[in-house]
Formats: structure tokens, sequence, C-alpha cells
């Protein structure tokens, strides 16, 4: 291998290694907007698989649950419950050392003031999400 090849080669795997490798701002807002913002089953399915490691555990004020199938469970349930409603970002996101993330939020009627608030801290392992945290306000 010439030498010219091998830092071709070196820099096509970083190069694919940077596109699969999300950073945690990016996670944050696919998980807000990708997975609990998006209705369509198939598309919140391919956007958790790129989000979330398989075994997620996600902890919110009704319980926790382990899996994106199961993470994916609780979106549906909340989307089924309020038709109409959307999240929208509430303020700045957080991220510190590339493994952790923090975005608030806000969830109501699209053309009218939110019904809930409350943010999203995750950790992230190797490019996904591994712990996800819903804090409610108030």
């Amino acid at each position: 291998m010439t030498d010219l090849t091998a830092r071709t080669a070196v820099a096509s795997t970083t190069a694919r290694t940077m596109i699969t490798m999300a950073t945690v701002a990016e996670l944050m807002n696919q998980n807000l907007f990708g997975v609990f913002n998006e209705r369509d089953p198939e598309r919140r399915a391919r956007a958790a698989a790129a989000t979330y490691a398989e075994g997620v555990v996600f902890h919110d004020p009704e319980g926790s649950v382990t899996g994106r199938e199961a993470l994916d469970a609780k979106a549906q349930a909340l989307l089924d419950r309020a038709p109409g409603f959307v999240f929208a970002a509430r303020g700045p996101l957080y991220t510190s050392a590339g493994t952790l993330g923090a975005l608030a939020w806000q969830f109501g009627p699209a053309d009218g003031d939110p019904v809930a608030t409350g943010m999203d801290i995750a950790l992230v392992e190797n490019g996904l999400i591994h712990t996800l945290h819903t804090v409610l306000d108030g």
C-alpha cells in the first residue's frame, strides 16, 4: 500500500465515522423533533434507530422503560393523547464533554400556549443516546 493510498483509506474511514457519529446537539434535536414530535411511525422508528442505543433507558415522571421499542411506544402514546400538539425547543441547547446534552422544550397546540414544559437530559456514548431523562417543570 502506498503512502497516498494509506492516507486516503484513513481519510475515508474518518469521513465515514464523522458522518455516522452524530454530535450531542444533533442527537438532542433528533430526540425532540425526529422522535417525540414525529407522528409517522416509520419515520419515528428510523429516527429512533439513529438516535438511541438499542438498550436505551428512558426515565420520565411515569416511570422507566428500556429499549428503543419501549421508548418509541412512549412517544406514540403521548402523541396519541394529544392530537395537534407539537414540541418546540425552549431556550438554548447545552452540551458538555461530548457525552451530556440538555434541551428544554414545550408541548402544546401548534398555534397556542404550551400545556407542558420540561427538559430532556441525555447521556451519550459512541454517538448514541444511552440514557434519557425527561424532567417536567413545576
